[in-house]
């Protein structure tokens, strides 16, 4: 089991372990080591979000790379598919992202991808998590002091070229777009990107000062960005999260329009030019029921992997599906990308509305969402669930009642100290009472 990188890298508070100065190191050396068994003198490309806690994280990163024989080239502030997109094409031997991505400003992470543009199987995660240890428990000096290269500016303009390529033919022209970058690394994108597509794009959130990243704004917050659309009039809105891998949406009338609804109108859209692979989407657990009754309406089946992006992609492999994605907002084209990616899903999504001659909500009407609550809970440790057995009794009592007309799902968080508690269901008040329940038996078993 790993101890270190959770669904999406490791993640933590910044300056604490496992992101202090000597673990961080350690990072570097063990990635250089494990890379170049593979080549010799591997190059890594480094990007990082608006956190104050990024240069500090890159700047000893660096120096284990760089104490590890490895070079590393800098494209600074940019998205995390980003990264992706550019370590396949430019052939790094990696691509590190330092990015908490939806977390608040005080955490930060460290997301890999292999040379593929994919990320990492967890074996080889848990092989560097291996090395990381040894390293640690070897490497007794301070690190050196230094700072990451010089930025290279090309790197953000070759990939915005790239976005702008998958939809040679979308104009923005008569629509009016709010764009809500979360404070993030959307800001150092989306403005370049969108400005070219004609109508009026009004940018939002998009002045990060170190500490406002995700901040009561991004895809955290969509309910922001739906204000905005009925304030401001406009067609559409789109909002991010810290690191721009997803991408969550409101209607002309401001209503939100989640992953659920994107994959929807994205499925149907696919089908209908024969490029969806076997009619089959892949979803995750957290998927609506309502999702799967739609899709099964327009003759698309609807598979579940775990949460996580990754997960889904580890199907959509499998499978061969053409799109898969998450109700987050985590979308992915096969053949497009290799991760999540937000900018691209807002472009596709764009495409779709342009091509169709219809609005976003009448391309998603008929979506009838059963209610679905979630219900976090802050945990002491992870502890195998069903070992506890008041939460298994309130589990069972939850599953047996709701019976065909709902699901229970329970699961911990991948990237935070929370157990999480989704239910869906015909009946609300069912819904509430059974979600309460559970809640309240992992918060008293394993609560802070």
């Amino acid at each position: 089991m790993k101890k270190l990188f959770g669904t999406d890298g490791i993640r933590a508070v910044a300056g604490q372990s496992p992101l202090d100065v000597p673990t961080v190191y350690a990072i570097g050396l063990a990635l250089a080591h494990t890379l170049s068994a593979k080549t010799l003198a591997p190059r890594f490309l480094l990007g990082m979000d608006t956190r104050e806690s990024s240069h500090w994280i890159a700047a000893t990163l660096t120096a284990g790379l760089i104490s590890g024989r490895a070079s590393v080239e800098n494209a600074g502030v940019i998205t995390t598919p980003a990264i992706a997109f550019l370590t396949h094409t430019r052939g790094f031997a990696a691509g590190i992202v330092i990015s908490a991505s939806h977390n608040p400003w005080q955490d930060n992470g460290i997301k890999l991808f292999g040379p593929d543009g994919y990320k990492l199987p967890d074996a080889v995660e848990i092989a560097i998590e291996e090395e990381i240890f040894r390293r640690l428990a070897t490497t007794t000096a301070t690190p050196p002091q230094t700072v990451p290269p010089p930025v290279n500016e090309t790197d953000r303009a070759e990939y915005v070229r790239f976005l702008l390529a998958t939809v040679p033919h979308l104009t923005l022209n008569g629509k009016r777009i709010v764009i809500d970058c979360a404070n993030g690394a959307a800001s150092s994108v989306a403005p370049q990107l969108f400005s070219g597509l004609g109508g009026e794009v009004v940018i939002t959130h998009a002045s990060p000062d170190g500490r406002n990243i995700n901040k009561e704004c991004g895809a955290l917050h969509p309910e922001v960005v739906a204000v905005q659309v009925k304030h401001c009039h406009a067609t559409m809105g789109i909002t991010f999260d810290g690191d721009a891998d997803r991408a969550l949406f409101a209607d002309e009338h401001g209503c939100v329009v989640n992953g659920d609804a994107v994959l929807l109108l994205a499925a149907r859209d696919l089908k209908a030019r024969g490029l969806l692979t076997n009619s089959t989407v892949v979803a995750t657990t957290m998927s609506n029921m309502g999702l799967e009754a739609a899709l099964k309406r327009s003759g698309i089946e609807m598979l579940r992997a775990a949460v996580g992006d990754k997960y889904v992609l580890e199907q959509m492999i499998t499978t061969g599906a053409a799109l898969g994605g998450e109700q987050s907002g985590h979308i992915i084209f096969s053949g497009r990308s290799t991760t999540g990616d937000g900018l691209l899903t807002a472009l596709l999504l764009l495409d779709v509305v342009h091509r169709s001659g219809k609005s976003l909500a009448e391309l998603v009407a008929d979506l009838k969402v059963f209610p679905q609550v979630i219900v976090n809970v802050k945990v002491r440790e992870k502890k195998a669930l069903e070992g506890i057995p008041a939460v298994v009794a309130a589990i069972r009592a939850a599953e047996t009642e709701l019976a065909d007309s709902g699901r229970v799902v329970i699961r911990y968080s991948g990237t935070e100290a929370l157990a999480r508690v989704m239910i869906e269901a015909e009946s609300e008040p069912l819904m509430r009472h059974h979600a309460e329940s559970i809640a309240a038996a992992i918060q008293t078993e394993l609560g802070i």
